[in-house]
């Protein structure tokens, strides 16, 4: 199997024959161990070679999503599911036994737990997926990671660009396997044939990329409500600041349809880092700078008054890149990406439904595009990427072989910092220029303080990298 360029590869080099120190996760915050891949993970592929699971998070996206994926790879068995409601934890147990009872498979034990940190001191437990609301990204996930456990993180990698440092920090230096769930890579072949067609010079000289992105919408803001018995909100509500409970702002407590924190920007960021998160990837992707970034950004976006449903409304943001490309985001572009260079344009979007597109003469554009059918003509391709047939699988594959899979940290921090600086422009609606190397908005306060975000006691990454030595 191919993995990414010799420049990720390096950076994300596996450190063998290191060993650290076990102190006790719930008291001091950290759990170190070697990173070594357990001795039944090698040979054959017996049900006792398989990687084991615990997943943290049960909501929409893990049942959806990332359970059933992990599953159907048959390189791995769940052992343990967390979830800070116990109705939704219960559920999970349930979801992974179900998928057993399907293929007609004797389950293994599911343990249910409500707090992760009791999940990770399991010596058992091989490998983590973290399923969670984005608030709840980085503290998880490093602390797996100083547990000794490979991680599958769900987009976008963190909340703030300070907590993305330091995850990526922590992978370095303990060489733990990292995949982040940006899954166009894999699950959506067309992404990865517009990257090989734009790196080859179908479109000649790359001039400019429009990115669509759809948007949220707001409403009224609901009362609040008594916590229910089965949610630990205190908990839930993690390193940010206090609020009184309301269903609006977390989770339906009936069904698993769209959750509300979604749309607030205390979770979430809304839809530059929602769906940003997949196609800012591939742009990285496109551009072969998956290491590096934009230097000026300039953005604007309508911020709803409400206090629940707050994130940004309609927007538009302009981004330079190395090369002179100028990238333009924006709900009003069909959704997808659009490279445009001097020999015409190559358009890629998600699935296999064609996107309107009044624009072009058909008036729809179809998942992978262009000007001239020639520019998408797979023959003569010069750069050939990596491919898998499923991004899942492509992490687990990685924790049995120890190689990098295809979204590690390096590359997911700075896809996740260019949605991030964009998502500032848009806060502070004015130009801003970015130092893609020393990670820092150049001579900006007031935009490099918002790179990083007060923690509520006790809970937060940047105090979990503290207590353990990291920062």
């Amino acid at each position: 199997m191919p993995f990414p360029n010799s420049a990720v590869l390096t950076t994300m080099k596996t450190l063998t024959r290191r060993e650290f120190a076990r102190t006790s996760l719930l008291g001091a915050g950290l759990l170190a161990a070697p990173n070594v891949i357990p001795a039944r993970l090698l040979g054959a592929n017996a049900p006792s070679n398989k990687v084991r699971v615990g997943q943290i998070g049960c909501g929409r996206i893990a049942r959806d999503h990332d359970m059933p994926n992990v599953f159907h790879s048959e390189l791995a068995d769940y052992v343990a599911v967390c979830d800070l409601d116990s109705r939704r934890a219960a559920d999970g147990k349930a979801r992974v036994e179900g998928f057993y009872q399907e293929k007609g498979l004797p389950a293994p034990k599911v343990s249910v737990y409500g707090d992760y940190r009791e999940m990770l001191t399991r010596p058992d437990i091989d490998a983590i997926v973290i399923s969670t609301p984005d608030h709840w990204h980085a503290e998880p996930a490093l602390a797996a990671v100083l547990a000794g456990k490979d991680v599958y993180l769900q987009k976008p990698m963190t909340m703030t660009h300070a907590e993305g440092i330091i995850l990526r920090q922590a992978l370095a230096k303990t060489g733990r396997i990292f995949q982040l769930g940006s899954q166009q890579r894999c699950n959506n072949q067309q992404f990865r044939k517009a990257s090989e067609f734009v790196r080859s010079g179908r479109v000649g000289r790359l001039k400019r990329v429009e990115i669509g992105l759809p948007v949220d919408p707001t409403a009224p803001d609901d009362p609040t409500q008594p916590v229910p018995a089965n949610l630990d909100y205190d908990r839930w509500l993690g390193c940010t600041p206090l609020q009184p409970y309301t269903e609006q702002r977390v989770h339906p407590q009936k069904g698993y349809d769209r959750p509300g924190w979604l749309r607030n920007d205390a979770y979430c960021l809304g839809m530059i880092t929602g769906w940003g998160a997949h196609h800012y990837d591939i742009l990285h992707w496109a551009l072969d700078c998956e290491l590096s970034g934009p230097s000026r950004i300039e953005g604007r976006a309508d911020f709803p008054k409400n206090k629940i449903w707050n994130v940004h409304g309609a927007y538009h943001i302009e981004l330079d890149y190395p090369g002179g490309v100028r990238v333009a985001v924006s709900d009003k572009f069909p959704n997808g990406l659009k490279f445009i260079g001097d020999d015409g344009w190559i358009f890629v979007s998600r699935g296999s439904v064609a996107v309107k597109d009044p624009a072009v003469p058909r008036g729809r554009l179809r998942p992978l595009d262009a000007s001239k059918e020639a520019l998408i003509d797979p023959k003569g391709v010069k750069v050939e990427l990596p491919q898998c047939p499923e991004h899942h699988l492509n992490w687990l594959q990685s924790v049995k072989s120890r190689q990098a899979p295809l979204v590690p940290a390096p590359v997911a921090h700075r896809g996740n910092a260019a949605c991030i600086v964009s998502w500032i422009a848009m806060k502070l609606g004015r130009p801003l220029t970015w130092d893609p190397k020393a990670e820092k908005f150049v001579n900006d306060a007031e935009a490099n303080a918002m790179l990083i975000r007060p923690e509520r006691e006790p809970y937060g990454a940047t105090r979990l990298a503290k207590k353990s030595g990291l920062a």
